[in-house]
């Protein structure tokens, strides 16, 4: 079994995914890219004791991007990542200023 903090990386903290947990219940992180839902329910509920309802997954892309240097332009990626939409029992939060 692997340990919750090498699953869940970070929360992610956007005004789309304040507006979810207000309105739904349900929180954003950013997550190792091989995990799985069931993964990432049991680092969930390990890490925060809470009880989860459902888990969401998606692979979000990699963009485009081009630097301007002295020496010309330069293009890259910025890099991909795994995003997980993870859904709390009725009455539950998740406090990440204090955890």
């Amino acid at each position: 079994m692997r340990d919750p903090r090498e699953i869940i990386i970070e929360p992610i903290l956007t005004e789309k995914a304040l507006r979810l947990q207000e309105t739904a219940n349900q929180y954003m992180f950013k997550v190792a890219k091989d995990a799985n839902k069931i993964q990432i329910k049991d680092a969930i509920e390990k890490r925060f004791s809470v009880s989860v309802v459902s888990v969401r997954v998606m692979n979000v892309k990699g963009k485009p991007r081009q630097r301007f240097t002295r020496r010309g332009r330069v293009s890259g990626y910025t890099s991909s990542y795994k995003k997980a939409i993870v859904t709390l029992g009725e009455g539950q939060t998740l406090d990440f200023v204090e955890k």
